[in-house]
């Protein structure tokens, strides 16, 4: 398991937060399964002493951390 930082951007709104997962490529899909239609990306750098998730071996399974994050952009009317 791994832990990167991953933005979240709509037109001029956006925010980040740390989501576990058990790739780079499954932690942007994750965020894009949450958040469909809006532009994700990775933060880097990378922090090499966040990267490796504590506790990944005993979890076994993918866990997005949300304590801090903003609830979902509201659905655009823009057509």
């Amino acid at each position: 398991m791994i832990k990167v930082r991953v933005e979240v951007h709509e037109e001029d709104a956006r925010f980040s937060l740390p989501v576990q997962a058990e790739s780079i490529n499954r932690a942007v899909t994750i965020m894009k399964e949450r958040h469909p239609s809006r532009d994700v990306r990775v933060v880097f750098p990378i922090d090499p002493q966040e990267f490796f998730a504590e506790g990944s071996k005993e979890t076994g399974t993918e866990r997005r951390q949300t304590a801090t994050a903003p609830p979902p952009f509201p659905k655009s009317t823009k057509g």
